[in-house]
């Protein structure tokens, strides 16, 4: 999906999540949750500058690069997560979950990346008994394999077999 929608996304999915911005490697405002072009390329910079001195820092250390950096501030958090050359920037209220949101922005930034790269099948096989592998991150349920989010419960995948009683669950 393209960075608009991607990021359409995570505010309908991530309710903490006040203000998201995705920059692209040379600093560009690819897409934003703000209509302010002006608060956008704000946030753009603070947070990409945040990043960069986090990361020089880990770097004099001799220690690996960056990946996430959260800031705690008395009004809120700032985070950011880069994957490849994009970064996403994004502002919380007061005491996110943090690991939620985390995981929450780099799927959004993959679901960009995703969009980039020609798709390849997801799912594959089909034998004579109807089972199908999928690839990615999978959880398995006993009777059927689907995505892992750990906010949300297993949910069957559409088609599949339903347990008949708790021993086959």
């Amino acid at each position: 999906m393209d960075a608009a929608e991607a990021l359409a996304d995570l505010k309908q999915i991530s309710t903490q999540v006040d203000r998201a911005v995705i920059v692209a490697g040379d600093g560009t405002v690819e897409a934003s949750s703000e209509a302010d072009p002006e608060v956008a390329s704000r946030i753009a910079r603070a947070g990409t500058g945040l990043y960069a001195a986090a990361d020089r820092v880990r770097g004099d250390l001799g220690r690996p690069r960056l990946t996430q950096l959260e800031v705690s501030t008395p009004e809120g958090s700032v985070f950011a997560v880069r994957e490849g050359e994009r970064t996403i920037v994004a502002t919380t209220g007061l005491g996110p979950t943090v690991g939620l949101i985390f995981y929450d922005l780099k799927t959004c930034l993959r679901n960009v990346a995703e969009d980039e790269v020609e798709p390849a099948a997801s799912v594959q096989g089909g034998g004579s008994d109807g089972a199908v592998a999928a690839t990615g991150p999978v959880a398995a349920t006993g009777w059927a394999e689907v995505p892992a989010d750990p906010r949300r419960g297993i949910e069957p995948v559409p088609g599949a077999p339903l347990p008949t009683s708790a021993e086959e669950a």
